[in-house]
């Protein structure tokens, strides 16, 4: 369930946090979830996806190479991050400015894209929602289709160009991550892709697997310069949910919310993403409950994944700040993590349905499933109550995968984080006859 879910979904009673004292302290990112020190990093270079891609276009170009690197991911019988690079011309030239003109055409490949991945691994019966399979994560390049790199109007300082989700592929290249291999995708645009990359990266082991099927690839889509002059660059944005055991419907929600987020200069104010994560309170009445993860955990595998997508920079930047918030009143407890680019990541423990977007008037964005589309009219009510200006509402598709039969129904148990809780909750029971 997301945060500003409609009104009537939550009671209209909530216990605040029983705090009355302000409790504040600082650590280095690195005292946080080992991001870094997974056992097995895999990088998968994709080539730009099919013009007006549709979901159908995307199978046909994708299904072959995911698949086969997937299938050697689990023989080697261990953990595995895969990192998913996917150049999007739509978005070369553009990442320093508004995104709204972008978000529907990158919504629809992210969208399009985590579905196919949860087909593939339901098909072939890969583990994608557990801490001991295959964490696939999507990471949007701006990139030419033709893989030739013209002069932009980029002007972004080398900080600014380390904010992800979406970066240029001299960012992703020149970064310290450690990757086991590089599969590349055999064909023209896949080989162009992967000869952008090395012309910049440092040696890596190479993997070329099989491609599919790509029509029109590469061409650009154009938006106009109207466009963008006429909509908002988002320095606040908000979302919400439980995010209780993070799987790929979280991850799309987390991915295009801050893809929403536009990338500060050095003349605007600190940019904030806001993630309102219910408390614990909130959901003893949840089915399995006794599967619930507490809140801590929820919180850590959240800035696991968005700190993943975001920062691009080195692990042990001592300049990145992790402060813990305790204070009395709605919204008082909190974790904010501030990145040298001027970005605050604010995670916040909520106990009502609106969370800080009620509270917080320097919100001017909210990320927000499409099942919960009510829970944004009702966050800008309040809002107007207030007298102060309504949020843009982005919505996210939620995933569907009917028209695959029984790969289907398995494919929509990997994205409910009650399924994931149930089967949890049998594997523990006959532990507990033994």
């Amino acid at each position: 369930m997301t945060l500003f879910t409609a009104a009537r979904r939550l009671s209209s009673t909530f216990v605040s946090p029983a705090v009355s004292r302000v409790h504040l302290f600082q650590r280095h990112l690195t005292t946080m979830p080992p991001l870094h020190k997974d056992p097995h990093r895999a990088l998968l270079l994709l080539p730009p996806a099919p013009t007006s891609s549709t979901y159908a276009s995307l199978k046909a170009a994708y299904s072959a190479p995911l698949s086969t690197v997937l299938r050697e991911l689990r023989q080697a019988q261990e953990p595995a991050l895969l990192e998913i690079a996917l150049p999007c011309p739509h978005l070369y030239g553009h990442l320093n400015g508004a995104r709204g003109p972008l978000y529907d055409t990158t919504q629809q490949l992210v969208a399009d894209l985590y579905k196919l991945i949860c087909i593939v691994a339901a098909k072939d019966a890969i583990d994608t929602e557990d801490a001991e399979g295959i964490n696939a994560r999507i990471l949007l390049v701006a990139h030419p289709g033709d893989g030739k790199l013209h002069n932009t109007s980029e002007d972004s300082t080398p900080e600014q160009e380390l904010q992800g989700p979406a970066i240029d592929l001299h960012t992703l290249a020149k970064s310290s991550r450690k990757w086991k291999v590089v599969y590349s995708v055999e064909s023209e645009e896949g080989e162009r892709f992967l000869k952008s990359f090395f012309a910049i990266s440092k040696d890596t082991k190479v993997s070329k697997v099989r491609g599919g099927m790509v029509l029109n690839a590469g061409a650009s889509a154009m938006t106009t310069t109207t466009a963008f002059e006429s909509s908002t660059k988002h320095l606040s944005v908000a979302v919400g949910g439980t995010f209780d055991h993070l799987h790929i419907g979280h991850k799309l929600l987390l991915t295009m919310f801050a893809f929403v987020l536009g990338r500060r200069q050095q003349s605007d104010s600190p940019s904030v993403l806001t993630v309102g994560i219910t408390g614990d309170a909130l959901l003893v009445n949840k089915k399995f409950a006794d599967q619930l993860e507490s809140w801590k955990a929820r919180q850590e595998a959240t800035h696991d994944f968005l700190h993943s997508i975001i920062y691009f920079g080195q692990p042990d930047d001592n300049r990145i700040q992790v402060q813990e918030v305790n204070e009395p009143g709605p919204n008082g407890h909190a974790v904010h993590v501030s990145y040298p680019f001027g970005l605050t990541i604010k995670y916040v423990e909520i106990w009502d349905p609106f969370g800080p977007t009620i509270t917080d008037k320097e919100i001017t964005a909210l990320a927000l499933s499409l099942e919960t589309r009510g829970g944004g009219a009702a966050v800008n009510e309040k809002r107007k109550e207030q007298g102060w200006d309504p949020l843009e509402v982005y919505e996210v598709a939620v995933l569907d995968a009917s028209e695959e039969g029984s790969v289907g129904e398995t494919f929509q148990s990997k994205l409910s984080s009650t399924e994931i809780r149930r089967k949890r909750s049998e594997l523990v029971k006959p532990r507990a006859k033994a």
